[in-house]
């Protein structure tokens, strides 16, 4: 039995669809509402904070994969994160369950600095204070034998479906949608961004290989990094047309966030748009060189096709 934790989110649904492609069809859905992608999923209703509600969302898992995302509100996040996270090692430190964590950058400096397994966690903001809080709560259990469990790590994400991020609403939704995208801070700068479908096949690959386990691994994206203006110059080719766009500098978004609380939440993530933005995927693509990753141009024209 492999559990999705968080099932109903664009990585948990690509991550269920590639365990059912790849791997197995023995696949519980866990999440508030769950809802079947494949007629032979289980469901299970459970909310992640109550230990008990978790550890039978657990029960008979060979492989646990925790997926859980939450709006932008960092209150929410201190309450609720570190919870689930504890909650999760303790179900799976109970049952014999492996554990697959996905998660994100929010505890990396904002700097040019390319970013790798091995780069040190400086946050720079209450949300990713959390994310380097419970990143941290797993590696400890790790170490300390509790749990067999493995971090795939992913930047910023872009692509089809429910993929939710800054690049998906500014720039590609308002571009398939015939407006003027928004460009966050600069145009000017590289780019480090995930196709969502890549971030699941990528996890799956990774959940189920025995070797894998016990680190931290960077999830794959396209090497070829490419800035805004660059991205948004493949969307015009693409769609055949000319695409203006408006830079929002920095000072829109500070003085927006005191009237508008979304506005608010991305701030502490802005230094990484004024600054090239590397993501070195490296260590998986030597160990899978075989898997194939979308290309900003491919994952474009999907965008917009």
């Amino acid at each position: 039995m492999h559990t999705v934790l968080g099932a109903n989110g664009p990585i948990g649904e690509e991550l269920t669809k590639e365990l059912y492609r790849t791997f197995t069809h023995d696949i519980r859905l866990v999440s508030r509402n769950p809802t079947k992608i494949h007629d032979t999923d289980q469901l299970v209703k459970a909310d992640l904070t109550d230990p008990g509600a978790t550890e039978r969302a657990v029960e008979g898992s060979e492989v646990a994969y925790l997926t859980v995302g939450l709006p932008m509100d960092s209150e929410l996040w201190e309450r609720q994160f570190p919870v689930m996270m504890r909650n999760v090692i303790d179900a799976c430190a109970k049952y014999g369950t492996k554990l697959v964590f996905f998660d994100n950058t929010y505890m990396y400096p904002g700097t040019s600095t390319p970013q790798t397994e091995s780069t040190r966690f400086e946050p720079n903001g209450r949300k990713g204070r959390v994310r380097a809080e419970i990143a941290t709560m797993l590696l400890d259990a790790m170490a300390a034998g509790r749990v067999d469990a493995v971090i795939c790590r992913a930047p910023e994400f872009y692509g089809p479906g429910k993929t939710k991020s800054l690049t998906n609403s500014l720039v590609f939704d308002r571009i398939k949608a015939g407006k003027r995208p928004f460009v966050p801070v600069s145009a000017k700068t590289a780019r480090s961004l995930i196709w969502t479908p890549d971030a699941s096949r990528a996890m799956a690959l990774i959940g189920n290989t025995p070797d894998a386990y016990g680190r931290t691994w960077h999830l794959p994206v396209d090497p070829h990094r490419r800035t805004y203006a660059q991205l948004i110059q493949m969307a015009e080719e693409v769609a055949g047309r000319r695409i203006p766009y408006t830079v929002l500098p920095l000072a829109f978004f500070t003085l927006g966030g005191r009237f508008i609380g979304p506005l608010g939440e991305v701030r502490e993530l802005l230094p990484r748009y004024r600054e090239d933005n590397v993501f070195d995927s490296s260590m998986f693509t030597k160990r899978y060189p075989d898997f194939a990753v979308t290309s900003y141009r491919d994952g474009i024209a999907e965008l917009l096709g």
